[in-house]
């Protein structure tokens, strides 16, 4: 014979969990992932002060529901308002050599060859070229470049 208890998920229990969520955002830097589960939490243990009776499966629905909906919401407002900055390309290094003029470290046979950039080597695709001509970058394609021959060097 097994005796369970019922599970007791008083308001102290959602604004207990509703800050720790928000102090687990803030330590891991979840960005705002937690926040919205924590304010969630919270609005959960107001509904529970005023509905005192409601059973703790209806409260678990609540907090996953809604979970769900404001972070789902959160991540469709960041992918319509994002982030502007004088830097687009900072993380994304190839993309910072478009327009940039190099001299050819090995010639471009059967569409590929190499420059040196600063302190690297890279892969490059473009018309057969020999060593040493003054190539431009027009674009990237993941790791490697594309040039094109500049002209009037």
């Amino acid at each position: 014979m097994s005796f369970t208890a019922p599970l007791l998920l008083t308001h102290w229990f959602w604004f207990g969990a509703a800050a720790l969520l928000v102090i687990l955002d803030v330590v891991f830097g979840a960005n705002f992932f937690l926040l919205w589960m924590g304010l969630l939490a919270a609005v959960v243990g107001g509904i529970v002060t005023v509905f005192s009776g409601l059973s703790w499966e209806y409260q678990i629905i609540i907090f996953a529901v809604g979970s769900v909906v404001s972070v789902a919401g959160w991540h469709f407002y960041l992918k319509t308002h994002a982030t502007t900055t004088d830097r687009p390309t900072l993380n994304r290094r190839a993309e910072q050599y478009i327009g940039r003029a190099f001299a050819l470290s090995e010639a471009i046979v059967n569409g590929r060859g190499k420059i040196e950039v600063d302190d690297s080597s890279w892969r490059v695709e473009g018309a057969e070229l020999p060593l040493g001509t003054r190539v431009t970058v027009v674009g990237v394609d993941g790791v490697i470049l594309k040039v094109e021959k500049l002209e009037n060097f």
